[in-house]
């Protein structure tokens, strides 16, 4: 049998891809973080499922119940929140999936940053603003960062930086930031993003931890730092420019670009 690990989405019980609801409702045994992962979703799983919260297991407990649910013949959806790809401390799991010769799937899901974009009415990558997005972290009580992934270093390209896992550690965020940045470089914090329960605070560098303090924020929150954040003067994309050259509509779409197609000429 195998093993899915599923995207639950940021927090809101209907965002869950379409593939995410109909692989859940088709498992046996449905392992899922209790504290982030809501009860409503739990509704999907077939009845008579066995429902595992993992809120208070260790790496070993949750990969030994991936493994004899697995033995026993049945289907296993482990529930993740967000998408599997970032944060998710699915790596290890499927390490020792793979040890102990276990298959398994990915099912992606709606990233918390998305939903914090999304909470802010903000594109995060605009035109001759800011293209590029970094993800990231800080250590404390973690594991350590690598070598040139500290902030200061990372802060270096004036990227827009989005943080996760931060929110009690705001103030050094702040300060290690803001050499890079500048006090008045445009800053939000989003706690709880689409829950009913969602926070959404606006500010600069040189407020945003003070007001994240206030508001009493120290979990489940995203930090964004970016110049794109408040772009209001910017030129239009060249993807709708009348200056770019199209190909004309067909019927039949036919197979996608080539090697050898530039952009110019799609």
């Amino acid at each position: 049998m195998t093993v899915y690990f599923i995207g639950a989405g940021p927090g809101a019980a209907d965002l869950i891809t379409l593939r995410g609801r109909r692989t859940l409702a088709a498992c046996g045994v449905c392992l899922y973080a209790g504290s982030l992962v809501p009860r409503e979703m739990l509704a999907a799983c077939p009845p008579g499922a066995r429902l595992v919260d993992t809120a208070h297991l260790t790496l070993e407990e949750i990969t030994g119940e991936l493994t004899a649910a697995h033995e026993a013949g049945h289907d296993v959806a482990r529930l993740h929140s967000g998408d599997p790809s970032v944060f998710s401390a699915v790596a290890e799991q499927m390490r020792r999936l793979d040890a102990a010769g276990v298959p398994y799937e990915i099912v992606p899901g709606v990233p918390a940053f998305a939903a914090a974009s999304a909470a802010l009415g903000r594109e995060l990558t605009v035109p001759e603003v800011g293209q590029t997005v970094i993800l990231t972290r800080v250590a404390h009580r973690a594991t350590a960062m690598p070598p040139g992934e500290d902030l200061d270093t990372l802060g270096r390209s004036g990227a827009l930086i989005v943080l996760h896992l931060a929110a009690r550690h705001i103030e050094r965020v702040v300060a290690e930031l803001t050499p890079r940045y500048g006090a008045d470089c445009p800053a939000a914090v989003v706690a709880m993003a689409s829950r009913p329960d969602e926070l959404v605070l606006r500010g600069t560098l040189g407020d945003i931890a003070g007001r994240t303090a206030a508001a009493g924020i120290v979990r489940t929150a995203v930090i964004l730092v970016g110049r794109s954040l408040a772009a209001d003067r910017f030129p239009d994309s060249h993807l709708y420019s009348p200056e770019r050259v199209r190909r004309a509509a067909t019927a039949d779409p036919g197979p996608g670009p080539g090697p050898g197609d530039s952009p110019a000429s799609l």
